[in-house]
């Protein structure tokens, strides 16, 4: 018989699933042929040159994955950790813009002229309680490392090309990049790259398109004892929507999502709760299937509230959504060629698994240029992003290793889509074959 003690402790998930999965991926990758381009790239010599500055940078940069992993800031609040980028710029000569595009924390610096211009993404915001727990800290190094790496070549003038490097603020929630292209901030762009920390080291990783999702429910307090009759409660409204919910899980996709919270659930028994809220995300592996899928939800909230007699509201994307990634394959295998020079193998599409998704806004970027977002392994299949396991992670010598890495594997990709015309027009044709641009009203509404 179980204790008392040991009673009041949660039970520990089972591995067995993850087990299989983690079988599974490694008799994938046992065969996967690497995502691979027809094309040169850039000469070997400027490779080399653009290593051997992030090489040479490497203590600036792990300081900065370290500071930044010692002060976290959550979406929107990550004033520290954008100056801590724009200081360590500043000491390479390079001037950066704090408070571009609307943000109070979004950050942009320049280096080289003419020719195309590549972007590199940084992300600095945490997550509340766990720090990060997502390894935006990797993030954000990696990517000044590979802008002071693409500044060796391009600040003399000597190679005709432009480097920008952009800081988003707010990934975990606050959809920083949408609201930076809205304002323009990827104008004029002819392709983004950045990355994530991960599990495995992958060339691309299916991210799911995430939508917001508040209900507020309106019903009528009463005596809880004495008058429960004269009453319409809130709180059952919000519970058999969420009830609902889980009951919609059961038919749909696979790779859909719904998660949610009780937000407000009133404020004392004996009151039949007037008011009653839940925000949920609500998440899809397409625009088209995520549009379905936020309409079956928003039937399941408009019946919890016929069956109760409340009224109710629906509020969708106050913060913006997310689509899911595009990848652009050329790109990827550009990625996939340098990741090799420094001793790791990027997995092709389909051999991760495609259950192991979370969502970004860096998929609102990816259907206006042509962008990657690969995965870079700092910790095991066991480690899940968003834990605490995995913030130690951020800040392990994997994390630091992942940094310099990341920092080579994003600048040699950026700079074979500035010096090769063939990488960029790949990249290009690949982008428009996709579908061309688009933005988040012609596919959500």
């Amino acid at each position: 018989m179980t204790d008392h003690a040991d009673a009041r402790l949660p039970r520990p998930a089972d591995t067995a699933h993850l087990d299989q999965l983690r079988a599974a991926t490694d008799r994938a990758a046992a065969s996967a042929e690497p995502l691979s381009s027809a094309h040169d790239g850039a000469p070997e010599e400027l490779l080399a040159m653009v290593e051997q500055a992030i090489e040479a940078a490497s203590a600036d940069l792990l300081g900065l994955s370290h500071d930044l992993h010692a002060h976290p800031e959550e979406g929107y609040e990550e004033h520290r950790s954008a100056r801590a980028v724009a200081d360590l710029l500043a000491r390479s000569g390079i001037e950066a813009e704090v408070g571009v595009f609307g943000l109070e924390t979004a950050l942009r610096a320049r280096v080289g002229s003419g020719g195309p211009t590549v972007a590199v993404l940084a992300e600095y915001d945490a997550l509340p309680g766990i720090g990060h727990g997502c390894g935006h800290n990797v993030i954000c190094a990696s990517a000044v490392g590979a802008f002071l790496g693409l500044a060796a070549v391009l600040a003399d003038g000597g190679v005709a090309g432009t480097a920008l490097l952009l800081g988003t603020p707010a990934e975990e929630g606050g959809g920083g990049k949408e609201l930076m292209a809205r304002a323009g901030a990827f104008d004029g762009i002819d392709a983004v790259v950045m990355l994530h920390p991960f599990s495995y080291d992958a060339a691309v990783q299916p991210f799911l398109g995430r939508r917001q999702l508040r209900v507020v429910y309106t019903g009528i307090a009463a005596h809880a004892s004495a008058q429960p009759f004269m009453g319409r409660n809130a709180l059952d409204a919000v519970v058999a929507g969420y009830n609902g919910v889980a009951m919609l899980r059961q038919h749909v996709p696979d790779t859909d999502r719904v998660h949610g919270v009780i937000t407000d659930g009133g404020q004392r028994p004996n009151v039949v709760p007037e008011t009653a809220e839940a925000l949920y995300y609500v998440r899809s592996a397409t625009p088209e299937t995520l549009a379905d899928l936020s309409r079956r939800v928003e039937a399941v909230m408009a019946a919890a509230a016929a069956m109760t007699g409340c009224g109710y509201e629906l509020f969708w994307d106050e913060l913006p959504a997310y689509l899911p990634i595009r990848a652009n394959l050329e790109l990827a295998a550009r990625w996939t060629r340098h990741q090799a020079r420094r001793g790791r193998t990027a997995l092709p599409p389909g051999v991760t698994p495609a259950s192991l998704a979370g969502s970004t806004d860096l998929g609102n970027v990816s259907v206006r240029v042509p962008s990657i977002h690969p995965m870079i392994a700092i910790a095991g299949p066991d480690t899940s992003m968003h834990t605490t396991g995995f913030a130690e992670a951020a800040a392990s010598p994997a994390g630091d290793r992942a940094v310099l890495d990341g920092a080579v594997g994003l600048a040699l990709t950026a700079l074979d889509a500035l010096v090769d015309p063939a990488v960029l027009a790949a990249a290009k044709a690949e982008f428009e074959a996709e579908g061309g641009v688009l933005e988040l009203t012609d596919l959500l509404g």
